[in-house]
């Protein structure tokens, strides 16, 4: 109950709410002070088929346009307790006939966002790489490639266009049944492809190490100033002309900024968090080295700390 003001009453009474009607009434004169109004609190009943299933959704998923029948087709759940008996009945026979045409597609946009979600990538690159791999697979060259190797290309080409680059191996470890060197392969396909069909070359997006910088930092707890300082080196690395990779440099810098820092990292540490080879980094780190007074803020370290780095 509430306390509203009754003008019968010429006071404030107590009120009753009648939901089913939308009345609001007054509980001393019975005067009805609003009719028809609308409840807009939520309304979590129950409409699934068993008792015990208390999902609240009342609703289907959102309409796919990359989907012929926009992903609003109705499926027929197998009753509780069949099994392939469901097939081979009429109504299986009619759910598996009216599945065919998006079936592909399905089993490919659920991939992508597994994928997705495995890496903790947004909405707009899940999409991308479904709008991705519906032009490619409208032309039907699939038959008998990768379809692992295919996804994880289109998944690689939408992070890449959309300025968040992950790695083929950050890529590779979501994947089941296909290496780096086949989604390589898929890549140049599908870019070949593409670029057939719009007739002009795809835009990749350029990478820069400090793409990958934040998250480097992030898998290996540093602090929000380590992470300041390791930013502000891949920016002025930038400058010089070290002919290494953006995550070599992204890699050689976290180790430069953590051998500075109070609580130092192993460089095993950094190479599983940035899954480049040891070896690698140290490469990447001779070749900034030179560099180095010019590159480490001030704010961040003195001359004298500088002289601690060993040279390789």
């Amino acid at each position: 109950m509430a306390d509203l003001f009754c003008r019968d009453c010429n006071k404030l009474t107590e009120v009753v709410f009648d939901h089913s009607a939308g009345d609001t009434i007054c509980s001393e004169c019975g005067l009805v002070l609003e009719a028809h109004s609308i409840d807009e609190t939520s309304e979590w009943r129950t409409f699934a088929n068993e008792s015990n299933d208390h999902d609240p959704a009342r609703v289907g998923g959102p309409v796919n346009p990359l989907l012929s029948d926009g992903g609003l087709s109705t499926v027929i759940s197998k009753p509780n307790g069949t099994s392939s008996g469901f097939l081979s009945s009429s109504l299986g026979k009619w759910q598996t006939r009216g599945s065919n045409s998006d079936r592909h597609l399905i089993e490919a946009f659920k991939a992508i966002a597994i994928m997705s979600d495995r890496l903790g990538l947004v909405t707009t690159i899940k999409d991308r790489a479904s709008e991705i791999y519906k032009k490619v697979e409208d032309q039907k060259p699939l038959r008998g490639r990768n379809q692992e190797a295919i996804v994880a290309a289109c998944l690689y080409i939408a992070c890449r266009q959309e300025n968040k680059p992950r790695t083929v191996k950050e890529i590779c470890s979501v994947v089941n049944g296909a290496t780096q060197k086949e989604i390589g392969r898929a890549r140049e396909f599908i870019l070949k492809h593409l670029e057939l069909e719009l007739g002009q070359s795809v835009e990749m997006g350029t990478i820069h190490a400090v793409d990958y910088m934040r998250r480097f930092c992030s898998n290996l707890g540093m602090t929000n100033q380590e992470v300041k300082a390791a930013q502000e080196i891949v920016q002025k690395s930038e400058e010089l002309d070290i002919r290494r990779s953006p995550i070599s440099i992204a890699a050689a810098v976290i180790y430069i900024v953590t051998q500075l820092s109070n609580e130092k990292k192993a460089l095993k540490d950094i190479s599983l968090a940035t899954r480049v080879a040891e070896g690698t980094i140290k490469n990447s780190y001779k070749d900034l080295y030179p560099h180095i007074s010019r590159l480490i803020p001030s704010w961040f370290a003195k001359e004298g700390d500088l002289k601690n780095l060993c040279k390789s």
